[in-house]
């Protein structure tokens, strides 16, 4: 009887070992299909970095049609008119690529940017966002990311009488009066 049940208990344990070892293992990074259009972006950020009041920045985002079923993207919605989407505009079939092309005019723009397109398309996955980031200098200011502001210095003359001020922060200046009591 004991051997017949410890026979049975080990058939068993290897019917359970065979099957775990026969089940299908997905590699972490394995990419499922999705019913329908799915796109996926190889980057949603782009900085870049520090330019000057004026300049025009490009970049071009590239995405694949991860899903079963044709991508067809049908407007790009920008956070700021400054900004000019472009983008494929035939439909992206299964395994294929595609791009949006964002344009960031920096004319009247100063300090750090956010510019958020909006690609409205079929995915199943909804609308999916890019943003293009950077800070923008004025025209005549150094780009160089060092850059610090001056030391702040103040001057006092003695406190007899009519006293002057002077304070320096930066290039500029700042002269007060102040009466002693």
């Amino acid at each position: 009887m004991k051997k017949a049940l410890l026979l049975a208990l080990s058939l068993s344990v290897m019917g359970f070992a065979a099957q775990a070892q026969t089940a299908a293992v997905k590699p972490a990074n394995a990419q499922t299909k999705v019913a329908g259009p799915q796109i996926q972006f190889e980057e949603m950020k782009y900085d870049f970095g520090s330019i000057k009041t004026g300049d025009v920045v490009e970049h071009t985002f590239k995405f694949k049609n991860v899903g079963t079923q044709p991508l067809v993207i049908s407007n790009i919605g920008v956070s700021c008119g400054c900004t000019t989407p472009d983008w494929t505009r035939e439909p992206v079939m299964p395994g294929k690529s595609g791009t949006v092309t964002a344009k960031f005019n920096s004319a009247g723009k100063m300090g750090m940017q956010n510019k958020v397109l909006t690609i409205e398309s079929n995915s199943a996955a909804g609308n999916a966002m890019v943003s293009l980031v950077g800070d923008v200098k004025e025209a005549g200011a150094s780009i160089s990311a060092s850059a610090a502001p001056a030391p702040a210095t103040t001057d006092v003359a003695p406190a007899a009488g009519d006293a002057k001020q002077k304070v320096k922060a930066g290039d500029n200046k700042i002269k007060a009066k102040r009466k002693a009591s």
